[in-house]
């Protein structure tokens, strides 16, 4: 009884150490890959917008490059004169 005991004792300290030797082994072989062993949380992939928001954007980005072109032509004026 003893026996099977320390035996199962044992066999879980042995379990415990392979599953450590093997973390260990991932890491240094991910280290030698990537130059790092640091663990690195990757962004989800984003949403795609819905269609209002698509037309929000591009409308907003309509009225940004005019008023670019608005002051790049108001600065071309005053540098001709």
């Amino acid at each position: 009884m003893a026996d099977s005991l320390l035996n199962a004792i044992f066999a879980v300290v042995d379990f415990v150490f392979d599953l450590s030797k093997a973390i260990d082994s991932t890491k240094r072989l991910s280290q030698q890959a990537t130059g790092s062993d640091k663990i690195v949380n990757v962004p989800p992939d984003p949403k795609p917008l819905p269609p209002a928001a698509q037309r929000a954007l591009a409308e907003a980005e309509e009225r940004e490059r005019a008023r670019e072109q608005s002051l790049q032509a108001a600065s071309g004026t005053d540098q001709a004169s």
